[in-house]
Order: structure tokens, then sequence, then C-alpha cells
């Protein structure tokens, strides 16, 4: 069989839920497949379960290892969660470093029936900083400069130094669609036609808001934006913006007093209105810096789980993601 190979804190106060109960837009559906011939595909967090159920459609069962509640940078499988991985006919995971426990899978797959995807195989990771806030004006548009300054190895030790928050460029998203895609389709040739159908279904859903992402973010008042942690890093760099993060890569690190003190001297310095938080960690931080200039607090949601607000509402990644994009055009016009 073919295989392919290749960050927080579980006490949130504005969010209770990482498992997509919501159904992702996905693309045109195969017609009903009976459950015994449906394949049984794991994937490690929420981005990678739409991105996998829109190209497989009906044709397979796409559970999310993370369960509710858990953000997904503090996740590990137990040993329950092991045997139904290895029961699996696939794994699709993010990579670059998001999930730390998969290069093991990866490895213990070898000559067993189980196929492993990495979806941000191939793409151009950068490494991650908490030091963006330094260099606000380089805005360089390579993936290997976009995210100036030095890479806090120590702090950022779960992904190596590295940037997996790829989902959150609709450009690398599209990358990692046809990923899973391919990867999917050379393993089971049978179902290559539909699979490919829904693939191109949902990209063109990607591309449209690619799209409207760069014609939002053309020509804002400004260009950088104060976040709780580095996960924007993509996002910024593919739209022209820089990301400002109060903390780094992992969700769970808490800033030192200086690094807040230099962030409250920018906010200040740049006038800046809004501090984002994110969903599925503690607002705190954020909170605790608006208070100090003056601004107010707004979601920039790094679409790592699904809350139960969002899962009551239909919510998806591409309404999650224009939710973002509106978030970010108001703030950066203000």
């Amino acid at each position: 069989m073919l295989v392919i190979s290749g960050c927080g804190n579980n006490t949130a106060t504005k969010a209770a839920s990482s498992s997509p109960a919501a159904s992702p837009s996905a693309a045109a559906e195969a017609s009903s497949v009976p459950a015994a011939d449906k394949l049984n595909i794991k994937v490690s967090f929420y981005p990678m379960y739409e991105f996998t159920k829109s190209i497989t459609g009906d044709l397979a069962n796409v559970e999310v290892l993370v369960p509710p509640g858990v953000e997904p940078h503090d996740w590990e499988p137990t040993a329950k969660d092991m045997a139904d991985i290895t029961d699996a006919d696939v794994l699709v995971y993010n990579g670059a470093g998001m999930e730390g426990w998969a290069q093991q899978i990866v490895d213990g797959a070898a000559g067993s029936d189980l196929i492993t995807i990495e979806a941000s195989k191939g793409l151009q990771i950068i490494e991650g900083t908490e030091h963006e806030h330094e260099h606000e004006h380089e805005h360089e548009h390579s993936h290997e400069e976009g995210a100036a300054g030095e890479a806090d190895h120590d702090h950022d030790h779960d992904h190596g130094g590295l940037d997996p928050h790829v989902w959150l460029d609709p450009v690398m998203a599209i990358q990692e669609v046809k990923t899973i895609e391919a990867a999917l389709s050379a393993a089971f040739p049978g179902n290559a036609a539909a699979f490919h159908a829904n693939s191109d279904a949902y990209i063109a859903k990607l591309e449209k808001l690619d799209q409207d992402f760069r014609a939002g973010l053309q020509n804002t008042k400004r260009k950088d934006f104060i976040t709780q942690h580095a996960a924007f890093g993509y996002l910024a760099q593919q739209y022209g913006l820089t990301q400002v993060p109060i903390a780094g890569l992992s969700p769970e690190q808490e800033p030192s007093a200086a690094q807040m003190a230099k962030i409250v001297e920018f906010a200040k310095a740049n006038k800046v209105t809004t501090i984002f938080f994110e969903t599925l960690v503690s607002s705190s931080v954020a909170d605790t810096i608006a208070q100090e200039i003056g601004a107010k607090t707004a979601l920039l949601n790094p679409i790592e789980g699904l809350t139960e607000e969002d899962a009551a509402h239909n919510l998806d990644y591409l309404s999650l993601m224009r939710q973002n994009l509106e978030a970010l055009i108001q703030a950066l016009n203000e």
C-alpha cells in the first residue's frame, strides 16, 4: 500500500469543542455507499477533517482524533487511539510539526496496510518567531523570509521552531487538499474520479476565498495586526500583512514581562485599536493588553477546532475564514 509521510491550555473560556459537529462544506458527494464498503479515515484535527471529507464525500467515514474541548497542540494519543489509528485505512495529518505524535505512527506504518498522508508535504514551511513586531516594516513575501526575526527554539520546541499553521492561508489550503486527493486517488484508484471531482469543487471555493482575501486586504489603512499567538504568519505573508504575536507558536506559552511591555509600546506607538484573541485558549493575555492601551478585543480564529457555538450555527472552515477576513478588514481600517 502507498505510504506518504512527511501547539494551548485546556482551560479555554471562549470555546468548548474541537469536534466537527457541523457538516463541512463538501463538494458534491457520491451516492449512498454501504457502511461496510466505506473507507475508514482518521484525521488529526478539524481542518484536516473538512479537507478530507470534502474530497471523499460519502465514500468514507472520516473521524477526528482530537476530542472535544482539547486544544490540538496539547493532544497526545492514548493506547486506544493508537489502536484505532492502526485499524484505520488512512491517517491524514497536517504535519510540519503540528502533531508531535504523528512521526511515530508514520514510522510504524511501514510494511502495514495503514496509509499515512501528510497534508503539508512539499510546502515551504517557515520558521516561527515571537519577535515579528521588531520587524514590522520588513514585508518579505518569500516563504523563507516571511516571518522576520530569529526563531525561538526554546519556546517553540513543540514544533521544532517551525510554523505548522499552513491551513490559515487559503492558497496553501488548496495545496493541502490537492495533496490529500492525490494520495487517496493513488491508493484507491477505483474512487479516483469521484475524489478528483469533489476536490475540484472544493478547491473552487478555496480559490474564491483567496480572491476575497486578496481584494479585501489589498488597500487597508494599516498592515500590521496584534494576535494572541503566532498562528497567522502564512496568512500575513500571503496578503502583505505583518503579524505581531504576543507569544510564540504555542498558545500555552505565556509572554514574559519584557515581551508584554514591547507589545504595549508597539500598540501605543502605532495606535492599535484591536487586540485579537482566539478560540480554545484563554483570552486573558489579550484582554490585559487591550485594557492597558484602551483597545478592544476581537476574535481571529486559528480554526484548530469547532466550538459549540460554531457547531450550533453550522459554521465550517470556509465560513470561519470569512469571519476572519471581516475581522481583519475592520481592524486594519480603523
